[in-house]
């Protein structure tokens, strides 16, 4: 078990250090070790998920720190595997489905390699049985996600985009490394199991958790760090699928819930996770309702979905925010790679460029259709039971935290449910449905650039990957049924009562919304302006300082050094000109010196 634990993560990596080395001319092979490394993981991940039974931890120690020790082990059990097999499902299916999209992409052979090595990053995250392990994974998910977000060079916007989500989770990783440090130096260790055994006081506790949670607002894009998101859209579309669905923003709720009897001990932390999602999940459902880019609109509503996912762990149910995480991997990489295809019959992502879509794309626009209907909670798709055990839950809140917490959260989640209604049945309507648009006739990307003449159902590889996503999304809330999930999950089991009949009002109320042509809010259209905030009162400052720094480097630190040698060239010159000015007169004075005296020996 401890070698297939670590096999996990390692057939990734060295499938991606191959694929590093290959020349870019090497497209078929990149695609066939790219899509075997992924299948491999995979295969790991189910033969894990089948043997684990109750959990499997070891760990041997790597290097020590004046008597600390960072270790390299692993710490399996059936929630982490189930969590492996979603990151190598989704990897696999975005493999795939990439060797068609980006056929005519000449950097797709160092793209495999990065998709590789992102899905490694994960599971790296997800078996770690050390928080520098785990920190390990976690940082180089930043550095795949910089590289990705500006594969394609041809948008002016990427390389910004890249940048961005770079810096902003930056931000949070600050505090995430910082909360790290203070849980290893206080437990003596940074093994996770030394780490949740240690008796460390509730001050450390609570503090490290709030650092912690730094991390996890910027890696899962919560509220106020999750302005990134939204412009990542710039990345390749199958990457967005991997970075929603299986990796990055999934990955700040799995670590929560890793060291969850953590934040268990910390009524305070979960009150500031609880208030968080409840901001985060209405922004991103509300701003989703008025965008046009129809992965912009995905986007806006992967921040409101983890939202409902911090959500359930600020009132005490890691189960239900896994439940969630595992249908929201299956249907939000389903709607991205849907998403793709139209992208690529229309060549615009631009939904006012699209309508009447479902005649000429069939099965795009069912599997759509199933990915939607989950996302806004349909029963009896998957979605419908996710959300409902988190509705659940909030009604009954099990942790610490106060008691207005669960409110908070319950009332965020039911109106959550009524606007993801209103912009889901909007996507499909615009999309699929009323009268085709003309598309803009601007360049486009090379993702974009295959659209000519009627749109159509996609090639083979890009079709497959969409339809079996489409399975799961339809299916898997109906595992909460099977007792071995329950018991993987910690589920107590699905509870059918009248409250059920509110979020199904609800979300007939948001499909009714949708159903009509309303006119945009600005508010919601400009993401309550918080990029702008952000702007003002973080880039702005920053560069001023920056440019205050750099004046007084060179004014300062530069001129000295260069005012001193330029000082000293002067100073030399000026001397040695006076000498040359003054050898003439002193030889004439020496001279006539000589004369004088022989004049005056000669006549003594």
């Amino acid at each position: 078990m401890t070698a297939a634990g670590f096999a996990l993560p390692a057939v990734p990596f060295a499938v991606a250090l191959i694929g590093l080395l290959l020349p870019l001319r090497a497209r078929a092979v990149a695609a066939a070790l790219a899509v075997a490394g992924a299948a491999a993981a995979l295969g790991l991940a189910i033969w894990v998920l089948a043997a684990v039974g109750d959990g499997h931890e070891s760990s041997r120690e790597w290097v020590d720190f004046g008597g600390l020790a960072v270790t390299l082990g692993v710490r399996l059990d059936q929630a982490s595997a189930l969590v492996a097999v979603a990151v190598g499902v989704v990897a696999l299916a975005v493999q795939v489905y990439s060797i068609t999209y980006l056929r005519d992409d000449d950097r797709y052979v160092p793209y495999a390699a990065q998709v590789s090595l992102f899905t490694a990053a994960m599971l790296l995250v997800v078996v770690a049985g050390d928080l520098m392990m785990l920190m390990v994974g976690w940082e180089v998910m930043g550095i795949c996600s910089y590289l990705l977000i500006g594969h394609d060079r041809r948008l002016p916007e990427a390389p910004g985009a890249a940048v961005k989500a770079f810096l902003v989770t930056r931000v949070g990783d600050v505090g995430f490394l910082l909360g790290i440090a203070l849980l290893g130096v206080s437990a003596g260790s940074f093994r996770v199991a030394d780490v949740l055994a240690a008796d460390l006081s509730g001050t450390t506790v609570t503090v490290s958790c709030l650092l912690l949670l730094a991390g996890v607002a910027g890696k899962s894009a919560q509220f106020p760090l999750h302005t990134w998101l939204p412009d990542a859209m710039a990345g390749p579309t199958p990457i967005s699928a991997l970075i929603h669905a299986a990796t990055m923003v999934a990955a700040g709720i799995y670590v929560v819930v890793r060291l969850y009897p953590l934040f268990l001990s910390s009524g305070a932390a979960l009150a500031v996770l609880g208030v968080m999602a409840a901001i985060t999940l209405l922004i991103g459902a509300l701003t989703a309702t008025a965008q046009d880019d129809i992965k912009r609109v995905l986007a806006w509503s992967t921040v409101s979905q983890i939202g409902y996912m911090a959500g359930a762990l600020a009132v005490g149910s890691t189960s239900a925010a896994l439940f969630h995480l595992l249908t929201h991997a299956a249907f939000k990489a389903l709607l991205f790679l849907a998403a793709g295809c139209v992208i690529h019959a229309v060549g615009s992502n631009l939904m006012s460029a699209m309508g009447g879509l479902r005649r000429d794309m069939p099965v795009t626009f069912w599997s759509f259709a199933i990915g939607l209907g989950a996302l806004a909670g349909l029963p009896p798709l998957a979605g419908f039971w996710s959300k409902e055990g988190i509705i659940a839950v909030a009604r009954h809140p099990e942790g610490p935290a106060p008691g207005w917490v669960g409110w908070l959260v319950l009332i965020a989640a039911l109106v959550g449910v009524a606007v993801t209604a209103w912009y889901a049945t909007r996507l499909l309507r615009r999309t699929f449905l009323g009268a085709p648009a003309v598309a803009s006739a601007a360049p486009v990307p090379l993702e974009r650039a295959h659209a000519a003449g009627t749109p159509h159902d996609p090639p083979p590889l890009m079709r497959w990957p969409v339809v079996l996503l489409a399975i799961p999304s339809a299916l898997l809330g109906l595992a909460a049924f099977l007792p071995a999930f329950r018991d993987a999950l910690g589920l107590d089991g699905v509870h059918i009562d009248a409250w059920l009949l509110l979020p199904v009002a609800l979300l007939a109320l948001g499909a009714a919304l949708g159903w009509r042509d309303l006119p945009t809010v600005p508010a919601f259209a400009r993401a309550f302006w918080l990029d702008e905030v952000q702007h003002t009162l973080v880039v702005r400052p920053a560069r001023a300082l920056a440019a205050v720094v750099r004046r007084a480097d060179e004014s300062g630190v530069d001129g000295a050094v260069e005012g001193t040698a330029t000082g000293t060239v002067s100073l030399a010159r000026r001397v040695a000109g006076a000498h040359r000015s003054t050898l003439p007169r002193a030889a004439t004075a020496v001279l006539a010196a000589a004369v004088l005296l022989a004049a005056v020996g000669a006549f003594l």
